[in-house]
């Protein structure tokens, strides 16, 4: 299937081995990585980056399949997750970089079109979330007061 912006299809892209139980080596257990997951979230670092440091720093290879719970439930339950989905939020982070550039270079159409794509991202995405319930239904999103949800 082709992607949704260009003509290209893309690659194939690669997938994580199935590995239906825990690694032999990993030393944690599953309160341990609650505790860590919930003490990097209070550094203010994302889901995402936490899975990274876990990886990296701790030896973690997938916090899953040891607490049997995804890092944004963990976070749910410790009510540190943000309000805004991740990825919207870096979307969002995106069209606020791409409007500051249009301030100083008001005639690259690139960029131009590049802010209409990620703005169009943004709402089928919000579309997303409402319907699944992750954002609430009376939510908006205005890309002159976008700076607000970064902060």
């Amino acid at each position: 299937m082709a992607r949704m912006y260009s003509r290209r299809k893309g690659k194939a892209g690669s997938h994580k081995p199935s590995q239906p139980s825990t690694p032999s080596w990993v030393r944690y257990k599953d309160k341990e990585i609650e505790l860590l997951i919930t003490k990097l979230a209070k550094e203010g670092k994302s889901g995402s980056q936490i899975g990274l440091i876990l990886r990296d720093t701790y030896g973690i290879p997938n916090s899953r399949l040891i607490t049997k719970k995804q890092i944004s439930s963990i976070l749910k339950e410790k009510k540190l997750a943000s309000e805004i989905p991740e990825d919207l939020l870096a979307l969002i982070r995106k069209s606020i970089a791409v409007n500051k550039h249009l301030e100083s270079n008001k005639k690259d159409e690139t960029a131009k079109r590049g802010l209409i794509l990620t703005e169009s991202k943004i709402r089928a995405m919000i579309r997303y979330y409402k319907k699944t319930g992750k954002l609430p239904s009376e939510w908006k999103y205005d890309p002159k007061r976008a700076g607000m949800f970064t902060e």
